[in-house]
């Protein structure tokens, strides 16, 4: 397979349109670990229908084209494939029920020379399919290993987030149990390699992993607990780096730094203290 800048960058992915409801809303904030542990009484808003909010990085699983990558004719050798960034901005609160329409394209496909393979950048734009509104606009950043040398535009270096040199202003522990990934993937990502042990091992883990997308709702739990008294319309953008797998059962701790409205956080896996999320950045609405 081989990777042709020009064939992606016009590559149409169809629009997806999903009709979902509180229980849907509910299942995913189960799926992150929500009302496990001390927090579990004020994450009543996330998994009760009384006063119900919906979590923002929702966003992320809602009218989901599908593995366009290894449906479409894309030259990516899926198989190899690794998520490596996600971003999320949320230009209204999410409903906690509704119908959504996603429109995707992909925006950006990077080479990173020979053996050191490519970056394709996919975009998004969550509408709401009654009033057209825009909801949010979902980014994610797909490493794609040993694909590199296919030549395209240069691009400047960028940075990382960079978090700040000192010791976090909040930290918050988050409890995700071993049903974790069982119940996520009933929100949509139905990768066997978060249940099927036989794929979990012939893709080099011990067991099944739990999703990134996971991983990075956990964060938005611990920055809705941490920074935003569990205030989710509180959340305007958020961006992640995967940096590492982790295991359903597995202890989060996110550190957070605030300086004033920007948020800076990283998240450990607690017992092998193993950074899963880095270089995080969020955006908090006045």
């Amino acid at each position: 397979m081989a990777i042709n800048f020009d064939h992606l960058m016009s590559l149409k992915i169809p629009d997806a349109t999903q009709t979902y409801t509180r229980h849907d809303s509910i299942l995913y904030a189960l799926g992150l670990g929500c009302g496990l542990g001390p927090s579990a009484d004020d994450e009543l808003t996330f998994v009760y229908e009384e006063n119900q909010q919906a979590i923002p990085t929702m966003a992320g699983v809602l009218a989901h084209p599908g593995f366009w990558i290894r449906d479409l004719d894309t030259g990516i050798d899926w198989v190899r494939v690794v998520h490596g960034e996600q971003t999320l901005e949320m230009h209204a609160p999410l409903p906690v029920e509704g119908t959504v329409v996603g429109k995707n394209k992909v925006v950006d496909v990077i080479d990173k020379g020979e053996g050191g393979g490519a970056l394709v950048a996919s975009e998004r734009k969550l509408f709401d399919a009654a009033t057209s509104e825009l909801i949010a606009t979902v980014g994610q950043v797909t490493f794609c290993r040993g694909q590199g040398g296919f030549g395209g535009p240069e691009r400047p270096k960028t940075q990382p987030h960079t978090i700040p040199d000192r010791a976090a202003d909040v930290s918050v522990t988050l409890e995700t149990s071993q049903q974790s990934a069982l119940i996520y993937r009933l929100s949509g990502d139905f990768n066997p390699l978060h249940a099927d042990p036989k794929v979990a091992k012939a893709a080099g883990f011990d067991r099944p992993i739990y999703h990134g997308l996971g991983t990075y709702g956990v964060a938005a739990r611990a920055i809705l607990q941490g920074a935003c008294g569990f205030d989710a319309a509180k959340i305007r953008v958020m961006n992640a780096r995967f940096t590492a797998p982790v295991f359903p059962g597995e202890t989060f701790l996110t550190e957070i730094w605030r300086d004033k409205n920007e948020i800076s956080y990283r998240v450990r896996c607690g017992e092998r203290d193993l950074i899963a999320i880095n270089n995080g950045k969020v955006i908090l609405n006045d």
